[in-house]
């Protein structure tokens, strides 16, 4: 089985795009030793690129709070904060106007959109529960089973858009299960038709493709820094002001006002700073910033073509391997980020992961992947494998995965 493994995937080598920290730890196998850990969990939590890490490291030297602070070092650091802004707004593409608000992660982003959408919310079933579990609990949203085909499911949406006004569409630009991409121009188009704005839920996206708020429509984008090569998960709302300045504030403490009388009442700040109470999450937005940065500054159609090339490797080995099943939400799904999905005959996705870590010393994620109702939608409820992969990903590691799988499926 290796021998056709070799011959059927790409023969020549695909060394990491960038220097990622952690990529010298080994680990023990049960073959004796230790042996280079090869991470294959990318979408879970990326490894810090080394240029954040020393980003970082400069950073702590001068590290103090941010605003309302006159002292040398809380001025640094709060230019570092606030220049944070608009490096995030660049990276993806931003309005001039747009608001910034830094969250604590992908998930903080959306609850705090929940928080300040006024009306109805069209979701659909295949969500990861940060983009689904905030909307039902309001009681406002209007859950769209979707098709075998992106076709079918975006006919699916516009149909349930122009049944009855809403206020949103909510969607997540990449499945963190299958990778598999939403054509989201097409979707801002239809919701604007209709009446409604578009959130995206970029936490899987932005690692692996250029993203243009202005330019493909969007009205509000979440992600987070830990899928993005930047440790602390600081998260990041980018989106128009408008829904942000008439809500309520979503954490009430100090930074978000602008006076405090217990006679005559509170005065509420506008803008991000209405929504960031309390003390901020600085070097993580810090690491944030310098992630995307970096990401820019390699290129996206170099992080495309080093994704396609072990992502064609991976896709032609896991197809010659018996009782090994891909996962897909569509059928004619046109493009996929850095993630696949599968299932192993006879193997629980749990034993499968433990077999690769204590044998191989590969990482991968099994389980449900907090998208519950999708893996049922699928017909795995006991859930899968998910190997993911990033910047500092060789076809070394991709190699020893199909090898490893190999060996375990003729056991």
């Amino acid at each position: 089985m290796t021998a056709i493994l070799d011959r059927a995937v790409c023969p020549a080598p695909i060394r990491p795009l960038a220097p990622v920290v952690g990529a010298d730890t080994t680990v023990p196998t049960t073959a004796g030793g230790e042996t280079v850990y090869a991470n294959l969990d990318y979408a879970a939590s990326a490894p810090a690129l080394v240029s954040v890490a020393e980003r970082l490291s400069g950073a702590l030297t001068e590290y103090a709070s941010v605003h309302r602070g006159a002292g040398h070092l809380s001025q640094v650091t709060t230019a570092r904060y606030e220049q944070a802004r608009e490096t995030v707004r660049r990276f993806v593409g931003g309005r001039s106007d747009d608001t910034v608000v830094f969250t604590r992660n992908t998930t903080d982003a959306v609850n705090l959109a929940a928080h300040v959408t006024p009306g109805d919310v069209v979701v659909l079933d295949i969500e990861h529960h940060a983009n689904l579990l905030p909307w039902t609990r309001t009681g406002r949203a209007r859950v769209v089973p979707a098709a075998r085909t992106v076709e079918e499911t975006v006919g699916r949406l516009e149909a349930e858009l122009a049944a009855a006004p809403a206020a949103l569409l909510a969607i997540t630009g990449a499945s963190n299960v299958t990778g598999e991409v939403l054509p989201i121009g097409r979707l801002a188009a239809a919701a604007h038709r209709h009446g409604a704005r578009i959130l995206v839920d970029a936490a899987q996206l932005v690692p692996h493709r250029a993203v243009s708020i202005a330019s493909w429509g969007i009205d509000y984008l979440v992600f987070s820094g830990h899928k993005l090569y930047a440790p602390f998960g600081a998260g990041v709302l980018v989106g128009r002001g408008d829904w942000l300045d008439a809500a309520e504030p979503y954490l009430a403490g100090g930074g978000a006002t602008a006076d405090v009388d217990l006679d005559g009442g509170v005065a509420w700040h506008t803008g991000a700073a209405r929504h960031e109470a309390g003390s901020p999450n600085t070097l993580g937005v810090v690491a944030l910033a310098a992630a995307a940065q970096a990401l820019q500054d390699i290129g996206f159609e170099e992080i495309g073509y080093h994704e396609h090339r072990l992502q064609q490797r991976l896709d032609e080995g896991l197809a010659l391997l018996p009782g090994v099943h891909p996962l897909r939400v569509f059928d004619d799904a046109a493009d996929r980020v850095g993630i696949a999905g599968f299932t192993v005959e006879n193997h629980s996705p749990r034993s499968v992961a433990e077999y690769l870590s204590v044998t191989r010393g590969i990482g991968v994620r099994d389980g449900k992947f907090c998208a519950h109702p999708l893996l049922r939608k699928l017909g795995y409820p006991d859930g899968a494998v998910r190997a993911s992969f990033g910047l500092g990903t060789s076809s070394d590691d991709v190699d020893r995965l199909l090898a490893a799988l190999s060996d375990l499926v003729r056991r």
